[in-house]
Formats: structure tokens, C-alpha cells, sequence
């Protein structure tokens, strides 16, 4: 696993974000606008603090109201909202105390909170969203807590084993997601529930049932809030995900074709990923600044002293920027393998697009005809592959 993910609620603003129409009606002398939602209650601890509520847009986040709670952390704040929509409840000037909701018009909400545990457990009442969020956000927080644990026995155990208890910890999360997304695909909180279900590190162990459930909830909110830009967002996003899926599986079919690469290797030689037919190739895109890809090289270099003789050979393509990092990093790795290439564009390559990645390392086997075999096999799982190739 590259490293352990952290989810983040915050990523929601960008990922469901409809630019300023979904904002808030800006202050205007000449608008009057009509108070259309309260949100009440108490955060235990928090003597005359200022909470702000603000929405999440592609320009970042807009002041929609604000007010102060009492000296025993009481508060009342009202304002108006254009629809349905993401935003966040904010404690204090910091950016360390943030509750995400999803606001209806004429919703009246009752929160109640602790000051030192704000973002981990609040309690939402009074709306149709307050219940799943307010469980969402416990459930959320014992998995962070686990992955907290999870992060201190990094580089202790094998990648494999990593990602083994990765999933295990995270399943009691996407349960529930899951459960609430099917019984009630409309509900609004499932904003911030599918942000579970999508996939945060590829589709190679990702739960492909989550793409009905996520589909489902993308076709009812667009009939159910069929005037609101977040809903069309949704259902892009939606769309957009099932074509990556597909695109996915078609990588993976045995019968996809690797697209071709001309690049040029340190030398200023150009190498094509064609010339290399006959053998069975690893495309392994990697930087040299990136520690997974550099931890993970002495088994790529292990394998390929192991089966080279039998037609193996690795095709390096890197996202380096610096041409003396990229060649040192060649040389400190024992890399000898004679296909190494780069546009030395980093992440403005086309590769990423071309081989349909978000992050390194990430590798694609080939075979003699130049057929994708698989995609993404790391440590034992790539070691795995290729005893089953060569020993046939």
C-alpha cells in the first residue's frame, strides 16, 4: 500500500462541488432574503465561541451565516440556503474543528456536542439526514482510530498484510453505508456516505456492488432534487465512475491491447514499449521521489535477475522532473534493465491518462503479444504472477 490513506470528509468540496450556483446567495442590499433554515443547540465546553457555517465550491468555501455561542456553549444560528447541498459547520477560527452537513431548506436542526471531541461525535436531530450522519460520523471516527493503530505497524509487516487489515478495519464503515444507501437512496447525508464507497486506491480490491448502490443514489437525487446542481454533479460523478470501472475491466480482460509508448530514455534514446514484444513485460511507472516506489525496486530488480534468461524484462517509465535525480535514483537501485524512459513531465505526463493511474508505483504486465495481463501486482502478488507464467 503506498501509504495508509486518511480519508477526509473535506475532500467532499471538491468532489461534489457545482461552483458558485450552488453557493449561497451572496449579501445584497437590494435582496431580501427569507430565513429558510435554524440550526440549535449546544456544544459542551465551547464558552462564547463563534460557529460558521459555510458552503463548499469549486472557489473554496463561502460564508453563509454565523453566530456565537453563551457562556454554557448554547447556540442559535439561522440564515438562508439556496437548496440542497454540502457544508460545513466550523468551531472556532481554525480549520481543525469541522463537521460537514447536508442542509435541506426548512430544515431545523438540533445539534449537541463536546468541544474536544466536536468533529468526532456530534449529534444531529430534527432532520432526515441527522441520524445517519450522526452515525456515520461515530462509525467514522472508531475507523480513523484504527487507522491511527494501523499506521504505527507500517513497514513491519508486509504490503500484503497491510492492506489485509486495511480492509478489515474499514468493512464495518462501508457495512453501514451501504445498509443506509440502499434503504434510503434520497436521503441527503448520503453526500458524505459515498464518499466511503468509492474507490480510494483503485478498483483492483474495490467491491464492485458499490457501483449499483452508488448509481441508485445518483438517480434519486436527481429525481428528487431535479432542480439542483449537486444532484446533476452526482449523477456525473456517478457516470464517471462506472466508466472507469469499465475502462478497468477492460485493462484486465487479458484481450486489452497495451497502448503503445515512445519515450526517451537517459541517452535521449527513444524506446518503444512495441519494440519490446516477445517478451513478457512489466511497465512499471515509478519516480525517483517517490519512497514506496524506491521500497518496493529491489523486488522488481530481484525478479528481473530471477527470470530475464526466460524472456522477462521491465519497461521503466518514469514521472521524474529532474533528470540527474532520475538517473542517479537508475544507478543507487541497480536497475539494469536497459528500458528506462521519461518525458521528465512528472505528473503533466500523459501516462497517467494514457494508463488510466492517479498514483505510483503502478505497474502493468504484458504479454508476448503485447496483451495487458494484469494491472497493479506489487510484492508477493507480482512474484506470484510471474512463477505461474514462467513455470508453465
Amino acid at each position: 500500500m503506498k501509504n495508509i490513506i486518511y480519508l477526509s470528509l473535506l475532500f467532499l468540496g471538491i468532489l461534489y462541488s457545482c461552483g458558485d450556483s450552488n453557493g449561497p446567495i451572496e449579501d445584497n442590499p437590494d435582496t431580501d432574503l427569507v430565513e429558510n433554515f435554524k440550526i440549535h443547540g449546544v456544544v459542551e465546553g465551547s464558552s462564547n465561541t463563534k460557529i460558521y457555517l459555510e458552503a463548499l465550491s469549486n472557489e473554496g468555501t463561502i460564508p453563509v451565516a454565523d453566530c456565537q455561542t453563551d457562556d454554557n456553549g448554547n447556540f442559535e444560528m439561522i440564515g438562508n440556503v439556496p437548496g440542497m447541498g454540502i457544508y460545513q459547520l466550523r468551531l472556532g477560527e481554525s480549520n481543525e474543528k469541522i463537521i460537514p452537513v447536508t442542509l435541506l431548506p426548512k430544515d431545523n436542526v438540533e445539534l449537541k456536542a463536546n468541544y474536544n471531541d466536536y468533529q468526532k461525535t456530534p449529534k444531529f436531530s430534527g432532520t432526515e439526514w441527522g441520524e445517519v450522519l450522526s452515525e456515520y460520523m461515530n462509525q467514522f471516527n472508531t475507523f480513523a482510530i484504527a487507522q491511527e493503530k494501523l499506521a504505527k505497524i507500517q513497514g513491519t509487516v508486509s504490503e500484503e498484510e497491510l492492506m489485509k487489515r486495511f480492509f478489515a478495519i474499514k468493512k464495518p464503515l462501508e457495512d453501514f453505508c451501504r445498509k443506509n444507501m440502499k434503504s434510503m437512496p434520497s436521503n441527503p447525508a448520503n453526500i458524505i456516505l459515498s464518499s466511503t464507497l468509492t474507490p480510494s486506491m483503485g478498483f483492483k480490491d474495490w467491491d464492485p456492488s458499490n457501483l449499483t448502490i452508488l448509481k441508485n443514489v445518483g438517480e434519486a437525487f436527481t429525481k428528487r432534487y431535479k432542480d439542483s446542481p449537486i444532484a446533476a454533479t452526482i449523477s456525473n460523478q456517478m457516470f464517471q465512475l462506472e466508466s472507469a470501472y469499465n475502462e478497468f475491466q477492460e485493462f484486465n480482460s487479458g484481450n486489452k491491447m497495451a497502448p503503445n509508448i515512445e519515450l526517451k530514455s537517459p541517452e535521449g534514446k527513444v524506446i518503444s514499449l512495441s519494440s519490446l514484444k516477445g517478451n513478457v513485460v512489466l511497465i512499471d511507472f515509478w519516480a525517483s521521489w517517490c519512497a514506496p516506489c524506491r521500497k518496493e525496486m529491489p523486488n522488481v530488480v530481484k525478479l528481473y535477475n530471477q527470470y530475464k534468461d526466460k524472456g522477462f524484462t521491465v519497461y521503466s517509465v518514469s514521472l521524474d522532473e529532474d533528470p540527474k535525480a532520475w538517473k542517479e535514483a537508475i544507478k543507487a537501485d541497480g536497475m539494469t534493465w536497459p528500458n528506462h524512459v521519461s518525458d521528465l513531465s512528472g505528473w503533466k505526463s500523459p501516462m497517467p491518462q494514457l494508463y488510466g493511474f492517479q498514483g505510483i508505483p503502478y505497474t502493468v504486465l504484458v504479454d508476448k503479444d503485447g496483451k495487458i495481463l494484469e494491472t497493479g501486482l506489487r510484492g508477493k502478488s507480482l512474484e506470484q504472477k510471474l512463477k505461474e507464467l514462467f513455470s508453465k
